[in-house]
């Protein structure tokens, strides 16, 4: 597998899946200069969750690579964009920078496109979502929710699901959409466990 260079975005409990797409508001002097050096390269820039709060935390092993879509500069330096998903990678090696941003040494993971889920599997995954979503008061437009090909429903819960940031790297890391949608019928019916013992459930 062909080694890559990324300039990375590290943010608890922001985890970004191919195909996806996520919208950030950047704010920070590093991350500016981050956003203004992707886009006068190759518009790419790694999300990926650090494994504990604090400047130069250990980052987890696996994030996804993302290029910038949409973009809105304000005047005061900020930006409004959207990064699009492009492929997961794994983390070799941070690398030793001089830009106020972190830089790693990655590998880009392969996902199966062509996989699918199995009708039973598709029919818990959805019946779990029913339950969990009216357990949370959510209002979901469940006809829509159908006409949704399995990779964009399953990562699509994944990327957006009220989830601590373990659970969410769990989801990432999972290898393949079966084995994802698995792990999110896992979690669902667990955090309804514990929202039914009076825990409170927080959006990272």
């Amino acid at each position: 597998m062909a080694k890559i260079r990324i300039s990375i975005f590290p943010l608890a409990g922001a985890v970004l899946f191919p195909g996806l797409q996520l919208p950030l508001h950047i704010f920070e002097p590093r991350y500016r200069a981050l956003v203004k050096d992707a886009l006068a390269r190759d518009r790419r820039i790694g999300m990926i969750q650090p494994q504990r709060a604090g400047e130069g935390s250990p980052l987890f092993e696996v994030g996804c690579l993302g290029k910038i879509g949409e973009v809105e500069a304000l005047d005061d330096g900020r930006f409004n964009l959207v990064l699009e998903g492009v492929a997961r990678f794994r983390v070799l090696r941070e690398l030793d920078v001089t830009t106020p941003f972190r830089q790693i040494e990655a590998e880009l993971l392969e996902d199966d496109e062509d996989e699918a889920l199995a009708p039973v599997e598709r029919a818990l995954f959805e019946r779990e979502s029913r339950r969990f979503a009216d357990a949370q008061g959510y209002r979901v437009d469940w006809e829509s929710v159908a006409r949704l090909d399995d990779h964009s429903l399953i990562n699509g819960v994944s990327q957006i699901a009220p989830f601590d940031p373990a659970s969410k790297q769990a989801l990432l890391e999972a290898p393949g959409i079966s084995a994802r949608c698995e792990l999110m019928v896992q979690l669902m019916q667990f955090f309804a466990r514990r929202d039914g013992d009076d825990e409170i459930i927080t959006l990272q």
